[in-house]
């Protein structure tokens, strides 16, 4: 199968990609200064239920600090647009590949794709918010997606303590030298929903997920208090 990544390549010049390459290093140097603490990922690797995939979830400004600390191939679904081509060359550094489509544009043969991907034992990710927002909202791409696979949905969320953010809709994030990040993966959630329609439907519950595991990321990343033990 072409992958996605391939067909990219071909629509970038070169300076896009020596910029892309040369970006890469900077942050290569700079994640080396990086700390990083997962939280709840034995829920998922390795998988004990019988699955082997899952739909990720997270937030689009925060996909330098996951992506960094994710380390399982993963296939995520981008744009159509000369930024998803970007972002697609930069997710194959880290390993990953890109699904190109979204929700505004080429959404079903992109889901169409990502549902093989599933199937034959990929994980997908998905950013709810992207590609232009509003930021921290939850379009319902990844439920339909884990619904039609019948695979369960995991979302991610990262808390940094030390950090540039882009003035762009989504608050881009990107960690500061030494900055401590701390990712959370939310507890695999099933969607046994009659029909598609009533999984896509739960995009506010599963919004409010996210954002209760932001929270507890915020929680996990502060020292405890007064002597008090923090949570493990």
């Amino acid at each position: 199968m072409t992958t996605p990544e391939s067909r990219a390549a071909h629509t970038l010049d070169w300076k896009t990609r020596l910029s892309i390459a040369l970006g890469w290093m900077v942050f290569r140097v700079l994640g080396l200064t990086w700390r990083s603490t997962v939280h709840g990922r034995e829920a998922i690797w390795p998988r004990r239920d019988g699955h082997t995939a899952c739909v990720y979830t997270l937030w689009h400004g925060q996909m330098l600090p996951v992506l960094w600390s994710h380390h399982v191939r993963t296939g995520v679904l981008v744009s159509e647009h000369r930024d998803g081509e970007i972002i697609t060359r930069i997710l194959e550094k880290f390993g990953m590949f890109g699904v190109r489509g979204s929700s505004s544009r080429g959404g079903t043969r992109a889901l169409l794709e990502a549902v093989q991907v599933v199937k034959q034992g990929t994980d997908m990710a998905f950013t709810p918010d992207g590609p232009r927002g509003p930021r921290h909202s939850f379009a319902p791409g990844a439920l339909i997606l884990a619904h039609r696979a019948q695979v369960p949905v995991v979302t991610i969320t990262a808390h940094v303590d030390r950090k540039w953010q882009l003035r762009s809709w989504d608050a881009f994030e990107i960690p500061k030298p030494f900055a401590r990040i701390t990712v959370v993966y939310g507890a695999p959630r099933y969607l046994t929903d009659a029909d598609v329609r009533e999984a896509a439907a739960r995009t506010e519950e599963f919004a409010a997920h996210m954002a209760a595991d932001q929270a507890q990321a915020a929680a996990l990343a502060s020292p405890p208090r007064n002597g008090s033990v923090g949570a493990s």
